[in-house]
């Protein structure tokens, strides 16, 4: 006998340790997926459609919002997209791009899966899409109380020090940030009332972190995960997650017929208080999500 399902449904997070106090933005982005939903009937266009509507609102590590390098000058974004008609694509590192889910599910459609450094910036400028808007002061103002913080708990050196970030990474505890600095993702996972599932997530990176650093969101079964059975989103410290496939081990647990609720808590419990992580998810029948910090979301399903 066949699964009941529902009709479709969004979820849409903020990411792990960002402030409830933006979960109208969630509210929003999942209003245009479900609209967008009505429209398309594409589970992965509603997904891209709410985690593009989080890129741009400027509260949120990703798109607008992401967090500066140590140098104070760099950002470097990850996105990713999956679905359950063979659609899969991510970029890693990615610099100057407005919308890094729309660059990852561009990578979808080419020969490949995963895009990049400058390869994925130069693709983003080859296809036309627009360049980020110049950094915001809100971000600066970001950056300058990280370092404020990083300089009031180890020695003041001038500049940014190599020593400086690799004392403070070297805490027995893992990534132990200054409280309120962002690190890791925003994702959108969704249910097509036709029976497909999508997930899309984007990053503006961990700060602090070094050049080049690419946590979960853009590694598939870590960061994202969809399969027949659902659709799966990762947000937390990366450097943890993956070391979990987080993503497809909750999903997994979904597929063998644990309720939703009971997977996304059996996911958090593999992590001990002091690591902030989230889910969200979708199956045939529910739709949720749960963290063991503050974490914005919104969940919506079709009528």
């Amino acid at each position: 006998m066949s699964k009941p399902q529902q009709a479709g449904a969004v979820v849409v997070h903020g990411g792990a340790g960002a402030s409830c106090g933006n979960e109208d933005g969630c509210v929003l982005a999942a209003r245009r997926a479900l609209a967008q939903l009505e429209v398309s009937g594409d589970a992965l266009d509603a997904a891209v459609a709410a985690v593009s509507t989080l890129e741009d609102d400027g509260r949120f590590n990703a798109g607008s919002g992401s967090v500066l390098g140590l140098d104070g000058a760099t950002v470097e974004m990850d996105a990713s997209i999956m679905d359950t008609r063979g659609r899969l694509g991510a970029i890693a590192c990615v610099q100057s791009v407005k919308n890094p889910v729309q660059l990852a599910r561009a990578v979808a459609d080419t020969p490949h899966w995963l895009l990049a450094g400058d390869g994925a910036t130069r693709f983003a400028r080859a296809i036309g899409m627009r360049e980020s808007a110049p950094v915001s002061e809100r971000q600066r103002a970001h950056h300058r109380r990280i370092m404020a913080q990083l300089a009031g708990s180890v020695p003041v050196m001038p500049g940014v020090d190599t020593q400086l970030f690799e004392r403070f990474w070297n805490y027995n505890t893992p990534l132990r940030l200054p409280e309120g600095v962002a690190c890791d993702t925003v994702g959108a996972v969704v249910r097509g009332a036709d029976g497909h599932f999508a997930v899309a997530c984007s990053t503006g990176g961990s700060a602090p972190s070094l050049l080049g650093r690419v946590g979960d969101t853009p590694i598939i079964g870590s960061g994202f995960y969809a399969g027949p059975e659902g659709a799966v989103a990762a947000t937390g410290i990366g450097e943890q997650i993956v070391r979990h496939l987080l993503a497809r081990t909750v999903y997994g647990w979904i597929a063998d017929g644990l309720p939703l609720e009971q997977a996304l808590r059996r996911g958090i419990d593999l992590f001990g208080p002091d690591v902030e992580v989230g889910l969200a998810a979708v199956s045939r029948i529910e739709a949720g999500a749960l963290s063991n910090s503050d974490m914005p979301y919104s969940k919506m399903v079709q009528r």
